[in-house]
Parts: C-alpha cells; sequence; structure tokens
C-alpha cells in the first residue's frame, strides 16, 4: 500500500483489522502465518497513523486469490483472455459451497465455506447498484443455479437494500450505508434449482458497514454552570463537561477530546482553569481568585473527534459559567480616605441599595465581601438618599430615593463607617471600624438582555416532523453601544419538544408535538427560554413561549363498556353503548357505529342501533340466543377528516330474564357457562322447591284462621268427645302444628296398623263390617282443598260404625311439657245438674249411646 501525509511519512505506522496479515513500514503488506483462503477475495481495512499528530487514515483493500495456474503469468494458448475478465473472476467471486473428490472420481461429504465477513464503507458516493460480492455453487456446471438472499436489508425492512443477481449471483448494495443507522447486517444467501429444489445449504453472510467521521460531538447542554469558592487552591473541581459521539467509539472517529478555547475575563491569569481531555473535568490551575474583582468567568469548552486532532476532527463548543463564590475574607478596612463607587446611569433604587450595602469597588477589603457580614453608617446626609429599617444589630442601610440619571447627576458624595459582624476567614484578624469619604460616580453598565414580546404564542397544527422551524425567538440587548453577542438556551421545556438555536434564537421541533400530552393545559405547550449575552460579567433574560397545537384527527375512538350483560330473548333490554376519542371538535363526533361483515355470525346474531352522535345500542336480532359468554366486535369511526375508525370487541353475557329484564340468579349461572340440561335441572329443583314451601305457607294460614274463626259446640271444658289425637307427634304441645293429613284416611289393612313407623303407638282393634267409600287423597293436595277434604272425611267417619275410636285398649305415651291445654280434670258435671245434652243426637252414631244416656228424654 502506499501511503502520502506530505511530510515524507516519517513515523507513519500501519494497522490492519485483520490478525493473518501485516503491513511494514514501507507500505509492503505480507501474510503473518500460513493462511488458508476461504474464498477467492478478502476484503482488508488498512490504518495509517501518525504517534505525534494522532492524525488517521484508512483505506480498504481486497485480496483477490488467483489459481495456481495463473501465478507464472503466462495465459493458455490458443484462447484470448478479455482485459478485465480475469481481474472480475479472480475479485468477486466466491464459492461459498464446495465438493471434495476422492481419488476414484466418488463425491465425498459437501462440506459449507464459512465466508469472512464483507465490509461496506459508509457514506459511498457510488454509482449504485454496487457489486460487493459474487456467490456461486461449483454445482452451476452441472444444473442451472438461482441464487437468492433474505434477511434484514434483503426481504425484510429495511427492504431491497441488498440485492443478488439470481443467474450470475452478484451481489450488490443499492443505496449509501449509514453505520449510526444500522452498524451490521446478517444475510443468508441460497441456492435452488430451477424447480425451487435445494441445491446447498444456506450460508449466512456477515456485512459490516465501516464506520466514518461523519458526526460531530455534541454537547448534553450548550450552557454549563459551576461554581468554586474564591481563594481555592490549585486542583480544585470545579464542574463536568460532557459531550456525545455518534460515531463508532472504538475508533478515533467517536473518541472525543476537550480543551479550553477561551477564558473571560483573563484575570488575574488568562489560564485560571484546565479541563481534562478525557473525562471534560473542570479545575482551578492557578491561584488567586477573587469574588471581588471577578465574580463570574465565562470559558468556552471545545470537544474533538478524532482523539482531539484539530486537522482532521469535527470539533463543537459549549459555555461553561463559572461563578466565584465568596467567603469572608477580608477585614473592614479602608485604604483610602476617599473611595469612588460607579453605578448604572439608569440604576433602580433596589440595586443602588446593594451597591452600598456590599461596598462594591470602595476600593477596601470588607466592603467588597458579598454577604451581610458590614454594617454601613452615613454620616453625612445627601438629599439623594434615603435610610432603610436597619438589617442587624448595627446596620442602617443608604439607598437612592429616586433612580439615579447619569445625566443629571453624575456623582455623590458620602462620609460612611464600617464595622464587620461575622468572624473572617481563618488566619485574618478582626480589625477596628474605619471611616470613608464615598462618591459615587454614575456610568453606563451592562443591562441584561430582554424578549421585546414576552409570554409570544404561536400557532400550529400538532404532529408537524421533528426538524420543523417554529419560529424565532430572539432578544434585544439595552446596551446599544457596547459590542456583545447573545446566546440562546432552554430553561424550560418539561416535554423535551423543542430545539433553540444558540446563535439567532431559531425555534424548532426536537420531536413530535402531540396536543393530547400531560404536558399540554388548555391546548397550549410553555417553554420558558434564557438569552445571556457576553458582557462583564454577563446579563441574562428570560422569555415565554405559548404553543397553541390545533387538533388533528389523530386518535381513534374507542367504546364504553367493555363488558355488558343481555337478556336472551330481544325487546326485553338493550346495551346502551358510548362512544369517547381523545381528540377535540370537529375531530370527535358524531360517530358512526356498525357491525363488522367477517364473522358473519354477528350481524346474524346481534343488531346495532345509534341514538345520537355519541351513544348506541347494541340488541339481539334472533329470538333467541344461547346463555353464554359473546365477543361482540363493533366499528367505531369518528368525524375527523380523513376519520380513524378503530373496532372494539365488547364480552356480552347472555343470560336468561325475568318478566321485568333481569337477568336470574340461575341465568347469570348459565351465562357463565353451563349446559342446558343443567339449567333445566337447577330451574326444576328451584319452582319444586318454591311451590312446598308456598302450599306449607297457605296451609298454615288456612288452618290458623279455622281455628280462630270456627266456633265449638259445646265448651271446651265440657266437651268429653273422644277425639283424634296423636300424642306421639305433639312435640312441645299444641303449639305444634305439624299434622300428618294421611292419620285422617282409614287404613286398608291390620297388616298396614301394625306395621307403622315407630311414633305411631295407637294400636286400635278394628271390628269386621261394610266399609263406607272415603274420599280418594290426591298425592299433593291442593291448599285450597283440604278444608273440604277434612270435611268429607268427617262426614263418611260419623256414618261409619267400624270406624275408631274401637272399644280397646289404647297405649298412650307420655305428650311431654309445653301444652298449652288445661287439666282434664276440668271435665267433671255440672254442680247445676241441669245442663242439656241434646246436641249429642247431632253427633251421630258413635254418640248415640252418650246420647240416651243424657239425652233430655221422657225416662229422665
Amino acid at each position: 500500500v502506499k501511503f502520502n501525509n506530505c511530510a515524507g511519512n516519517k513515523g507513519v505506522r500501519y494497522e490492519t483489522n485483520s490478525l493473518d496479515f501485516k503491513v511494514r513500514a514501507d507500505g509492503t503488506m505480507y501474510a503473518a502465518h500460513q493462511v488458508q483462503m476461504p474464498s477467492k477475495q478478502l476484503i482488508l481495512m488498512v490504518t495509517a497513523w501518525d504517534p505525534q499528530t494522532l492524525g488517521r487514515w484508512e483505506a480498504i483493500v481486497r485480496l483477490l486469490v488467483a489459481e495456481k495456474s495463473q501465478h507464472n503469468g503466462h495465459k493458455p494458448k490458443g484462447r484470448k483472455t478479455v482485459p478485465g475478465e480475469l481481474a472480475q473472476q479472480q475479485s468477486d467471486t466466491l464459492l461459498p459451497w464446495r465438493q471434495h473428490h476422492s481419488a476414484n472420481g466418488l463425491r465425498r461429504q459437501k462440506r459449507d465455506w464459512v465466508i469472512p465477513p464483507i465490509n461496506v464503507p459508509e457514506n459511498s458516493r457510488g454509482p449504485f447498484p454496487q457489486q460487493l460480492v459474487r456467490i456461486r455453487s461449483d454445482k452451476d456446471k452441472e444444473i442451472h443455479i438461482r441464487y437468492s438472499i433474505t434477511g434484514v436489508g434483503a426481504d425484510q425492512p429495511p427492504m431491497e437494500v441488498f440485492s443478488i443477481d439470481p443467474v450470475s449471483g452478484r451481489m450488490y448494495v443499492t443505496r449509501p450505508m449509514d453505520r449510526e443507522e444500522r452498524a451490521s447486517y446478517h444475510l443468508r444467501a441460497h441456492a435452488v434449482d430451477m424447480n425451487g429444489n435445494k441445491v446447498e445449504n444456506p450460508i449466512d453472510l456477515y456485512i459490516y458497514v465501516i464506520d466514518m467521521n461523519d458526526n460531530r460531538p455534541e454537547f448534553i447542554n450548550q450552557v454549563y454552570n459551576g461554581s468554586v469558592d474564591e481563594g481555592s487552591k490549585p486542583g480544585t473541581y470545579v464542574m463536568t463537561v460532557t459531550a456525545n459521539d455518534a460515531d463508532d467509539s472504538t475508533t478515533a472517529n467517536g473518541m472525543v477530546r476537550y480543551r479550553i478555547v477561551t477564558q473571560t475575563p483573563q484575570s488575574p491569569s488568562q489560564n485560571m482553569f484546565t479541563i481534562n481531555s478525557e473525562t471534560g473535568d473542570i479545575v482551578t490551575v492557578a491561584a488567586g481568585l477573587d469574588r471581588e474583582k471577578v465574580q463570574q468567568y465565562l470559558v468556552i469548552v471545545q470537544a474533538t473527534d478524532m482523539e482531539g486532532n484539530l486537522n482532521y476532527g469535527l470539533s463543537n463548543t459549549a459555555t461553561a459559567i463559572i461563578t466565584v463564590t465568596d467567603v469572608n475574607d477580608n477585614p473592614p478596612e479602608f485604604t483610602t480616605s476617599t473611595v469612588s463607587i460607579n453605578t448604572s446611569a439608569h440604576c433602580t433604587s433596589r440595586r443602588i441599595q446593594s451597591l452600598l450595602r456590599n461596598g462594591v469597588a470602595w476600593q477596601q477589603k470588607v466592603v467588597r465581601d458579598g454577604t451581610p457580614r458590614t454594617t454601613c453608617t452615613r454620616v453625612l446626609a445627601h438629599s439623594h438618599f434615603g435610610s432603610s429599617r436597619p438589617r442587624g444589630p448595627r446596620e442602617k442601610m443608604q439607598h437612592f430615593a429616586a433612580a439615579v440619571d447619569y445625566e443629571m447627576n453624575r456623582a455623590f458624595m458620602l462620609t460612611v463607617m464600617v464595622s464587620n459582624q461575622a468572624p473572617l476567614a481563618s488566619g485574618i484578624q478582626m480589625s477596628f471600624q474605619s471611616t470613608a469619604g464615598v462618591t459615587i460616580s454614575v456610568t453606563d453598565v451592562n443591562e441584561a438582555p430582554y424578549f421585546p414580546t414576552n409570554h409570544k404564542l404561536i400557532r400550529l397544527e400538532e404532529g408537524v416532523p421533528t426538524g420543523t422551524v417554529l419560529t424565532t425567538f430572539s432578544a434585544v440587548d439595552p446596551d446599544r453601544f457596547m459590542q456583545q453577542a447573545v446566546r440562546y438556551s432552554k430553561l424550560s421545556d418539561p416535554a423535551n419538544w423543542l430545539n433553540i438555536n444558540a446563535t439567532n434564537g431559531q425555534i424548532t421541533t426536537a420531536a413530535v408535538l402531540d396536543r393530547e400530552s400531560d404536558y399540554i393545559k388548555n391546548n397550549v405547550y410553555e417553554a420558558t427560554f434564557l438569552a445571556a449575552d457576553n458582557g462583564i460579567p454577563p446579563a441574562s433574560g428570560t422569555g415565554t413561549l405559548q404553543i397553541y397545537l390545533i387538533d388533528i384527527n389523530d386518535n381513534a375512538p374507542e367504546l364504553l363498556p367493555k363488558e355488558a350483560q343481555i337478556c336472551e330473548k330481544p325487546n326485553l333490554n338493550v346495551i346502551n353503548i358510548t362512544a369517547a376519542d381523545a381528540d377535540i371538535d370537529p375531530n370527535v363526533g358524531p360517530f358512526v357505529f356498525e357491525l363488522p361483515s367477517v364473522p358473519s355470525a354477528v350481524r346474524k346474531n346481534w343488531t346495532i342501533t345509534r341514538l345520537n352522535g355519541d351513544y348506541a345500542q347494541l340488541s339481539l336480532r334472533i329470538m333467541y340466543l344461547e346463555a353464554g359468554v359473546y365477543d361482540v366486535p363493533i366499528i367505531v369511526t369518528d368525524s375527523g377528516n380523513p376519520p380513524l375508525y378503530n373496532t372494539c370487541v365488547i364480552k356480552v353475557k347472555v343470560c336468561p330474564c325475568d318478566e321485568n329484564g333481569d337477568c336470574t340468579t340461575i341465568g347469570a349461572v348459565a351465562a357463565a357457562g353451563l349446559g342446558t340440561g343443567a339449567i333445566i335441572a337447577i330451574l326444576i329443583c328451584i319452582i319444586i322447591l318454591l311451590t312446598m314451601v308456598l302450599l306449607f305457607v297457605v296451609w298454615m294460614k288456612r288452618r290458623e284462621k279455622e281455628r280462630h274463626t270456627k266456633q265449638l259446640l259445646i265448651d271446651p271444658e265440657d266437651d268429653v268427645r273422644d277425639n283424634i289425637l296423636k300424642y306421639d307427634e305433639e312435640g312441645g304441645g299444641e303449639e305444634d302444628q305439624d299434622y300428618d293429613l294421611s292419620q285422617l284416611q282409614q287404613p286398608e289393612t291390620m297388616d298396614h296398623v301394625l306395621n307403622k313407623t315407630p311414633g305411631v303407638r295407637r294400636v286400635d282393634e278394628r271390628p269386621i263390617g261394610a266399609e263406607p267409600q272415603y274420599p280418594i287423597r290426591p298425592v299433593i293436595p291442593h291448599p285450597g282443598d283440604i278444608g273440604d277434604f277434612i270435611n268429607e272425611g268427617l262426614r263418611a267417619a260419623d256414618n261409619d260404625p267400624t270406624a275408631p275410636p274401637y272399644d280397646s285398649l289404647l297405649v298412650f305415651d307420655y305428650e311431654g311439657s309445653g301444652s298449652t291445654a288445661g287439666s282434664v280434670s276440668s271435665l267433671n258435671s255440672s254442680s247445676s245438674g241441669d245442663q242439656n245434652y241434646d246436641y249429642l243426637n247431632d253427633w251421630g252414631p258413635r254418640f248415640k249411646k252418650l246420647a240416651d244416656m243424657y239425652g233430655g228424654g221422657e225416662e229422665d
């Protein structure tokens, strides 16, 4: 390789990006060891660099592997070689697939080659398409082969960056590459026959984009603020500035170095600070920092890539504002009996207070400290001054009673006394108080820049692309006779959407402005900018920019609710749907609601009705839909220009409902996924249970009513009838109303009587005779038929001579306590003896004997 740096190439060194090849000092490239070449060409990167100037230069070298027969330089006889044909064959043809043959001509197992990476420099000027390499299979002599490539950059986004000739296998790059966009590509090469059958296994191709120095270093901030105490020793840390380079950081293209360009002011030395070239740390390098002399330094810092080479590297600058903070290092001592103070021609009274209180430029140590450690007392009054309230135990503040006009009053004379209240810094002793005459001279000073239109308002549509110029937000420097430059920077940008040109104040977008962002209040985005001049000391002013964002239709509508419930039959209830859109009018409603045509079951089962611009109703179209959960897609479209639509899926629970259109409990269970059989079984069980409860309640009420309304034929105390009682089932006495109606029926056989269930202890002997026909009792009697059933059974029993009670032994069990009935001892004969027993004749044949014994016949 040949290289010339216009300086005789003294000390220039060469490097390669391959371990297999090296370059001598004279430019000769040689193999470092025995190398097995994997293909017919090899691309290397050779770098020439100067250790003294740190300059680096790169070049691409393509090694061509020639056949052994061509090394002697002789051409085969009888064949003409077209100029460039041999070079083309040697330079760009790779055999990623090869065959190994045995001595007898039989083919051995195929082994694929490992293709070395292909290096492509970025920002190539073409022409395009530019050939990179040619791939081929050694089977192309036997059959026709078609080549193709797949992967990112070929058939995947970004599309068609690389292409290949399917017949010749030549691979091309179609446009310039950008390493910062994508540093490498991984493709796969395929070889198939004319029928699409695979001939060779796919081969991996790795393409690396070689970095070029096409990006400048960028500082994170344009203005850095730091501070350092006055009197700090050399080596004291101040601040750190940082710049980033988008180029490859492993090469000189992305290696950033820092240096200080200028320092303003250059007092007491022009090199008060130094910066670490690699880290960006700024430290003090000289002593003599004195806040009373210089309160602030402006340091211009430069960042350069190519390891700081100013001849070939790209650079950028930023401003570091270093404030010298005050310490109490000045005793209260006047150096002269007469002191002069300069103040602004248009200085306000508050500014004059600060000047007097801090003792600007009085040329004595104590007054130059900027903290309230001193006491100044006016001895000789002046008509232009007034006194303010004390700020300390012995302090009286003097100030101008009116604004100072340079043309009217250029000087004022005062006599002051000064003393120090706070202790001085270490090593400084407190001195006695002093007096001095003060001459205040009015001079023109640096005033802060200001924005003529503060709270500037601009209007634009949201969604403008990044880099769009919005406006120029420039400031005016009131110092017309001073040659000063104003630099701009951001002070407040909540969403980090804006950039401002540091020189002219031009504002561009750094991101897409979104009106629906949380940083927007009432469609207005607000940012604050700083304008600073380079005066001594520098002054700055702020301005607010308000951006009113006009809405565009960039948000698709949404539907609420996401879940709903409906009856399985139509016309019982509907689902109310609401549409919402993050945009504003006119990019919102009225909305269009519709059901998709696919799948077809949606429009077959459902229908949607629009109520107004924001609301619609979803209901069933068919007469019945099985209970369950259905996903119903609904397309909602807004009224923007162009309109946006969204397909929202609503989960609808279909369940059986009652007559009021409310989903029943069983219906809700069915909607959750139970089968039809299980639902029917649950419904039948619920109906039977409710019927039994209802029958029991009605029967209880009817019995209670009959017990209170039916009048007994005789007084209960005189009633001596043999009533039918179930003594073993009374429980807690007559309070237990659990009657067994089966006891009112005539038993059919004696076995039925003897085989009664335990608890029925009455065993009567039934006489043999004709039996009347008792009414047939239904399995489940209707509550309204119980009274008729009892009356019919009573009439049949009255006319049945064989009906109980029989004249037999009756066994009575203990009934238990708690009965409200009185004692049987109360059933005695009337003491008067005139009891009328004629009603016994109405009680039937069973009481005929009693009627004969006690009735009022003639035999009495």
